[in-house]
Order: C-alpha cells, then sequence, then structure tokens
C-alpha cells in the first residue's frame, strides 16, 4: 500500500506536457471553398478542415486569428503571429526583404484570371478594353496594358459587385481567383455558368502555402503532415472542389454543370 501511495504521489508530481499551441493568422474574406473568416473569429471551409485535420494529426494545439488581409503579413513580420495562411514566396517581395521565412510545400494549387460572358470567350485581348478589379486586388499579366491605358480597371469593392459589373456588361471581365468566382457563380448567385474562365487572357498559376519566421519547426510537421495523409487530404480537396477543373475553362465547376454547358455549346453552334 506504502508502495502504491509513494508511486501515486510521484506521479502527480510529474508536471503534464504542455501541449504546443500556435497563432495561425487566417484572412477576414469569404474566399469560398477555401475559406470564410469573419470580424467576429469564426474561421470555415477546406483550409479550417484542413489545420483541424493537422492539429488531430500532429499533436499540436492552432488558434486562428482572423484578421483583414493587409494586415497579415505585417503581423507575421511583426511576431504578432506565429505563422500565416495562405502564403507564397513570391507575394510581397519588397516588404520581405531581408526577413527568412520558412514556406511549407504547397497545399493548394489556384488560378488567378479573368472571368469573362461565355460568348467573349476566346476574343482575345483586343475586345478586353475594362477590366473588374476587386480593390486591392493586382491583376498580374495586365501591368503594362493598364500602364499603356489599353485597359482600363473598373474598381469594385468585392466579388458580388464586380460579378454584376460583368454582367451588366460594365466591364467586358473579371480579374479573380477562377475557383473562388465559379464557387460564388454556382452556390450564391445560382448563376452557373454566366461567367466563364478565359484560359487565352493573362493568367497565374501558383500555390497557397503556410508560412512562418520563428516557428521552422511548425512548417517540417505541416509539412510531415501533408505528405503522410495525402489520400485523405486528396478527398477532402474534391469534397469542398478547391482545384475542381484547373487544367480546363470549366475550373470549379462540378461534372453535371460542365455536361450541361457543353450540351448549351453543342446547340449554339448546331443553331448557326
Amino acid at each position: 500500500m506504502k508502495g502504491f501511495l509513494a508511486s501515486l504521489l510521484l506521479t502527480c508530481s510529474i508536471p503534464a506536457v504542455a501541449e504546443t499551441a500556435y497563432v495561425i493568422g487566417v484572412e477576414q474574406a469569404e474566399f469560398l471553398p477555401h475559406y470564410s473568416g469573419d470580424a467576429n473569429g469564426n474561421f470555415k471551409g477546406f483550409t479550417r478542415e484542413l489545420f483541424d485535420r493537422f492539429a488531430t494529426h500532429s499533436g499540436v494545439r492552432l488558434v486562428f486569428r482572423v484578421m483583414p488581409a493587409d494586415v497579415l503579413l505585417p503581423a507575421l513580420l511583426a511576431g504578432e503571429i506565429d505563422a500565416k495562411y495562405p502564403d507564397n514566396p513570391n507575394w510581397s517581395p519588397q516588404a520581405k526583404t531581408g526577413r527568412n521565412l520558412h514556406y511549407s510545400q504547397p497545399v493548394v494549387n489556384y488560378v488567378d484570371g479573368v472571368m469573362v460572358m461565355p460568348r467573349r470567350a476566346g476574343l482575345g485581348l483586343d475586345e478586353l478594353r475594362r477590366l473588374a478589379v476587386v480593390d486591392g486586388w493586382s491583376p498580374r499579366g495586365f501591368e503594362e496594358l493598364i500602364g499603356a491605358n489599353r485597359v482600363q480597371v473598373v474598381s469594385s469593392k468585392g466579388l458580388p459587385r464586380m460579378v454584376r459589373q460583368v454582367l451588366r456588361r460594365d466591364a467586358e471581365g473579371a480579374y479573380y481567383n477562377v475557383v473562388v468566382a465559379a464557387y460564388y457563380l454556382n452556390n450564391v448567385r445560382a448563376r452557373p455558368g454566366a461567367l466563364v474562365f478565359d484560359a487565352g487572357l493573362p493568367h497565374t498559376r501558383a500555390t497557397f502555402n503556410l508560412s512562418s519566421i520563428e516557428h521552422r519547426e511548425l512548417i517540417e510537421r505541416f509539412d510531415r503532415f501533408l505528405d503522410e495523409q495525402q489520400a485523405e487530404i486528396t478527398a477532402l480537396k474534391d469534397r469542398h472542389q478547391v482545384e475542381a477543373n484547373l487544367s480546363s475553362e470549366y475550373i470549379g465547376m462540378e461534372q453535371w454543370k460542365i455536361d450541361f454547358l457543353e450540351r448549351q455549346k453543342r446547340k449554339r453552334e448546331a443553331d448557326r
């Protein structure tokens, strides 16, 4: 009995190993299917599920701090957050000069490009005079054209307004993340196919990564998780459609919607 009590007292005197906790800065934006973060700190979508799986798999505790997009990088550089998502080595290179950021392997592939009405797809740059762009976005590939006044930027406060601008013909195209724009048209606006990606216009293919300055060990653990859980992560991506049809004009669309649009296209061609 004495031996048992001594063992019990020894066990109680050993402090529990604290669970490692990291503060992850995420964007305050409606950017589904990737993520949705609001001013109240609510955060959901593919990204939330992915990081919740990572926390469970790796035995870490993650605290999500939802912040405006333009505040995220300064917060990381100031040490106010432990990591930032999304990030990419090519984003804001001047602000990162002299800082040793660590990046995870790619988490999600994405395409930023121009969405146009279907009848305008393939018309080329000469027919694109006005480009709707959400405030704060940089339409990569259009810098010289904008500087030469060949393309006029039509300012927009957000994705819904930008889509309306194109549908009302206030602009010939809208520059945005193509999967997110398609998700909005398919699931929020309920206008699947009203705008389609024009792969013939300048666009960017890149990746979302996790970044950190002080916590290289977090990046290494996250990379191991991505390697070890490839099948599960692929299934999660498929369920959220975050990489749906990235190599086709129907980026972000489900197969039944693609089939519907293809039937419409064949009908239009037959009627000519």
